[in-house]
């Protein structure tokens, strides 16, 4: 079967991509293994999305149709440091109507998904699995766990850090594990949280609130793998106790919505992002600390970029060629960079314990909040407006 394109991975950076095509020519291909579903209740899976991916996301057809009863609006943020120093940012002062949107992470793929199953330009194979891969001078032949053969002019690994299309052909990834687990879990809480997002840089770990609508929240705590997994081992009560407590109590009494979980943590380098019949996108190009909130940010960018480098080809334009694929490459390359060394540093920052740092890193916090100029440009770079 013969396609311009193959997607290998159903994720959001990979569905999103194939709704970004879909007013060209092109010819898809989407592989997943089960479409998304959606939990009963909330998702503890949450992402913070920035005002720039909420204009992509229009622009693809898909912000229209999601729930607006889901979506919780940030209008603040508060960043605290280890030693009484705080950071704050607000959406009046930066001159916008939010800082970004709180939205579960089913939501957005169970959207994405219908969008995709509407779509003329796109065959699903789900269930579909790759077993072997071929690039050739003039094409990519892809084999299936079903015996089928798929012939592209392009292969786009959307399959996640541990991508299978990555390593089968021949692409490094540099791995730094932080030995940490992020921890999530969604709670009912006593006080309105006014649709402020809080992050704590703690001695043991960074823990953020993030609003959800209503009078809810979800958490990410960036904790060691040690306490992260004590923390999702606690009942349900003890867990509500211990996060209201590293919180200072914020938000009151918190209670339970969903059980906790937890994922490993590791920065993730990719040197090269293309070869010749390949692209790759998402989770699968970069991998970054939670902390900044940027990991889908980067994965909706990688294929809103992609999608703009293919569309821009002229029909006798092989779309596989290299030094096509490396308009893309070049395009992402200086934000992932930034964004991966600035948060690793930062996590190393507070993760150092070098005598008379503590109160220095907590002094350049306080100094940086009172330089509305310095403030503003950090959160418009963030909205990705700058």
């Amino acid at each position: 079967m013969q396609f311009d394109l193959i997607i290998v991975g159903g994720g959001l950076a990979g569905l999103s991509l194939a709704c970004a095509l879909r007013d060209t020519p092109l010819r898809i291909a989407l592989l997943e293994q089960r479409p998304p579903r959606a939990p009963e209740g909330w998702d503890a899976r949450v992402y913070a999305i920035s005002p720039a991916n909420k204009a992509f996301l229009s622009d693809i057809g898909v912000w229209k149709h999601l729930d607006p009863a889901r979506i919780a609006p940030i209008s603040a943020m508060a960043v605290h440091g280890d030693g009484g120093a705080c950071l704050d940012f607000s959406a009046y002062e930066t001159g916008v109507a939010e800082l970004g949107f709180i939205l579960e992470s089913s939501l957005m793929a169970c959207e994405l998904w219908e969008n995709v199953k509407r779509q003329g330009n796109v065959t699903l194979f789900c269930p579909g699995s790759p077993q072997r891969v071929e690039r050739r001078a003039d094409a990519a032949l892809l084999g299936l766990a079903d015996g089928r053969t798929l012939s592209a002019r392009l292969l786009v690994a959307a399959d996640g850090r541990d991508s299978w299309l990555r390593r089968a052909c021949g692409l490094d990834a540099f791995d730094t594990h932080y030995n940490e687990k992020g921890v999530v879990a969604n709670f009912e809480c006593e006080r309105p949280h006014r649709g402020i997002a809080w992050q704590w840089f703690r001695d043991d770990g960074v823990l953020a609130y993030l609003p959800l609508p209503g009078n809810r929240l979800s958490i990410v705590w960036s904790a060691p793998d040690e306490l992260a997994d004590e923390l999702v081992a606690l009942p349900p009560e003890a867990l509500c106790a211990r996060v209201a407590a590293a919180g200072g109590h914020a938000l009151g009494r918190l209670s339970p919505l969903t059980p906790a979980a937890a994922f490993p943590l590791r920065l993730m380098r990719v040197p090269k992002v293309v070869a010749p019949r390949l692209a790759l996108i998402g989770d699968a190009a970069h991998g970054i600390h939670p902390l900044s909130g940027h990991g889908i940010n980067l994965g909706y960018q990688d294929a809103r970029v992609l999608a703009e480098t293919l569309a821009a080809c002229q029909p006798w334009n092989d779309i596989g060629q290299l030094r096509i694929l490396e308009r893309y490459q070049r395009a992402r390359k200086e934000e992932v960079l930034l964004l991966q060394t600035a948060t690793d540093a930062l996590r190393r920052l507070f993760k150092t314990d070098l005598p008379g740092l503590k109160p220095l890193r907590n002094l350049g916090m306080n100094l940086t909040n009172g330089l509305p100029l310095i403030k503003n440009m950090l959160a418009r770079y963030a909205l990705g407006t700058f």
